[in-house]
């Protein structure tokens, strides 16, 4: 940081110390010209760099409040990182790289936006693709500059955190949503980033620091592929970083234990809230090609320090049956208080789980709660004494248990039980719950509860019965919690989830193992067409030539539209509702065309190569399934056209040699169109 920018900081801090004292405690410390003079410095300075920060005195204007939050989509996903508990792991993950070992900050991912130097958007993380937009918030921030020198545009990520002196000041004087004091610093910070008065935010001391650059700094030609370059060069903006150390490629664990020492205690030194560490490469471009999962990137790793453990009685198991027949087994026991929350249940996993654990009613156990969110039994210390608990029968239908084995992590086998009865009331009911989620048709405000009664009076056999429940209005308005205005608040939520989306219906049909990401992956390759989708998998499209689609994924997408009874509901439920995109009310129109007489391409395996001006690489594949054809990835003797953009390389070479037929964009068209 320049001795500029550094003086900047010291004179807002001691000016707002001035107007504490003077405003808040009627005992100026200094007299009127000081503080005249000082200001008249602050401004001078904020002129010629052009740095502002939210919390400079210069800046008069009042802190806003908005209504509710918006949604913003993150261009740039904004996902997690792998973890582990071993250092062993962070040496063995460098793999002959640079890298950076950083703090994990506890308190909630922020991505600041600047335009032309002015800050423009501010947003959370969210679920990594879609988050809160919180401007309004970062001007309560004590440490984000509004207005900085750089002019291009600048995208960086960072966390949203309050120090522990902070918090330790704040706690007892603030209560959260449910009534009760906050238990800890990101719970404080993470509520009050999200406040819809900044005034409120303005209150809570919310610090942040910068921990990657996502857009912007090209022209640093000399440092734009280091991390640590780009990181080092922002507190000349003003901005605080979060703290690191540079890791070389062939550092040792112990090389790497000794520097998590010296920045967990310059985190204690600090009072900087952590949760662990995070090691991740130097070199933007070598990260790029490591890629990613649905969950995190690969290009780095968190370090979680070991979760604290607390001692209590187990009792019992309670025995869940789920949608797919599985039988989840929870632990029951005394209930403990862990980072502020009182804990009595935890999940068992399955039965080898159980078994390796030795539970017996009335032993002691050590209970935690993993990454401060799972609660997980990590130890029986009464072990000796096992006794059997696993039913022979469901506990919802009483049918005969079965237990099965498959491969668990890493290979191993794990046992786990089962319900094979398609009507058990269990299996039903969690199949609704699984379609009205939130990822899923997102029917708000439709809870278990009220689904359990709907189906024991009759009202639900099938999904597309939710659509209709006006037919049993009498009866829904008797059942107990209901009234007139109950029943025409679902109804209302439930009309609402009818205007949905490709990625939310594929979610909802619970098709094993395609969840929200494989659903999205689906989503772009099909431009949104679930007509296409269809079409693809009955005619055995290799759905793992899509990256993020595996070889069982595909298997479960074929198995699953070859069963009569889910094309009749993927057909039937669609008439029952508005897609967002609008690509599949145009399916039967498209149907009578593309499978007619005139179309020259069923059958055929196409390539298509170079830029396109009308379709997208995903829009032409999925263009080429809707002609009944084949979208190829190379040019072989198997293919039968080739379609060439600009720039089409060596493909349109290779379709020469062959003497394939090559088609420009336009006579492509064309002939779709004759």
């Amino acid at each position: 940081m320049s001795q500029t920018t550094e003086r900047i900081h010291e004179l807002v801090d001691k000016l707002n110390q001035y107007r504490n004292e003077y405003y808040n405690k009627n005992a100026p410390s200094v007299s009127d010209a000081v503080y005249d003079h000082l200001y008249d410095e602050l401004e001078r300075l904020e002129k010629e760099t052009g740095i502002i920060m939210s919390n400079s005195p210069t800046q008069t204007v009042g802190y806003k409040a908005v209504s509710s939050l918006e949604k913003v989509r993150h261009p740039i996903p904004l996902l997690s990182l792998g973890k582990t508990k071993m250092v062993s792991e962070l040496a063995a993950f460098l793999k002959k790289h640079a890298a950076l070992l950083m703090l994990k900050l506890d308190g909630l991912t922020v991505k600041l936006v600047y335009e032309d130097g002015k800050l423009v958007e501010g947003s959370t993380r969210g679920d990594g693709d879609e988050g809160e937009l919180i401007t309004h918030n970062i001007s309560a921030f004590r440490n984000v500059p509004l207005s900085i020198p750089y002019k291009g545009r600048l995208v960086m990520t960072g966390e949203g955190f309050i120090h522990k002196r902070d918090f330790d000041r704040l706690k007892d004087t603030l209560t959260g949503s449910d009534g009760k004091p906050y238990r800890n610093a990101r719970n404080l910070a993470s509520g009050s980033i999200r406040c819809l008065d900044a005034c409120i935010c303005k209150e809570r001391e919310i610090s942040f620091f910068a921990f990657n650059i996502l857009e912007g700094m090209d022209e640093f030609s000399d440092i734009r592929d280091s991390r640590s370059s780009l990181l080092l060069s922002l507190p000349e903006y003003g901005f605080g970083i979060c703290p690191f150390l540079p890791v070389s490629p062939d550092e040792t664990a112990e090389d790497i234990s000794v520097k998590i020492r010296t920045l967990t205690d310059l985190a204690e030194l600090s009072d900087i809230p952590i949760d662990g560490m995070v090691l991740r490469f130097d070199s933007f471009s070598y990260s790029a090609t490591l890629g990613r999962t649905g969950h995190h990137y690969n290009d780095g790793i968190a370090f979680k320090f070991e979760d604290d453990t607390y001692e209590t009685v187990f009792r019992s198991i309670e025995w869940q049956t789920g949608r797919t027949g599985e039988i989840a087994p929870v632990a029951i026991f005394d209930t403990v208080e862990i980072d502020g929350c009182e804990v009595s249940r935890a999940s068992l996993h399955n039965l080898t789980f159980i078994k390796g654990l030795e539970l017996h009613p009335g032993c002691r156990i050590l209970v935690s709660k993993r990454n401060m969110i799972i609660p997980h039994v990590e130890e029986n210390l009464d072990r000796g004494n096992y006794q059997d608990m696993i039913p022979q029968t469901c506990p919802c239908c009483g049918q005969p248990t079965r237990m099965h084995s498959r491969a668990g992590d890493k290979g191993r086998m794990v046992e786990t039980l089962h319900c094979d009865n398609p009507e058990c009331g269990s299996r039903i009911l969690h199949k609704f719950v699984h379609f009205a989620e939130k990822k899923a048709m997102n029917i708000r405000g439709l809870s278990e509860a009220t689904l359990d009664q709907l189906i024991q009076i009759g009202a639900l056999k099938t999904y597309q019965d939710l659509y209709h429940l006006d037919r049993y209005r009498n009866e829904i308005i008797a059942l107990e919690g209901f009234g007139e205005k109950s029943f025409e608040n679902l109804i209302a939520s439930i009309n609402e989830s009818r205007n949905t989306t490709f990625v939310r219906f594929v979610v909802a049909m619970d098709i094993p193992l395609i969840g929200r990401t494989a659903s999205r992956i689906l989503d772009g390759h099909f431009h949104g067409s679930l007509r296409e989708l269809r079409l693809a998998a009955l005619d055995r499209f290799d759905f793992t030539c899509l990256e993020g689609i595996g070889d069982i994924m595909s298997s479960n997408l074929h198995k699953w539209f070859r069963n009569p009874d889910h094309l009749l509901l993927w057909g039937s439920l669609q008439k029952e509702l508005h897609f967002e995109n609008g690509l599949d009310a145009k399916a039967s129109g498209e149907e009578n065309n593309m499978n007619g007489t005139n179309n020259k391409f069923a059958g055929c395996t196409i390539v298509a190569t170079g830029k396109l001006e009308n379709f997208t690489r995903d829009g032409i594949n999925a263009k080429i399934i809707s002609l009944g054809a084949t979208p190829g990835s190379s040019v072989t003797k198997k293919t039968d056209y080739l379609i060439c953009g600009e720039k089409a390389g060596s493909k349109l070479a290779k379709a020469q040699q062959l003497g394939i037929k090559v088609l420009t964009e336009q006579e492509f068209m064309d002939m779709i169109a004759s």
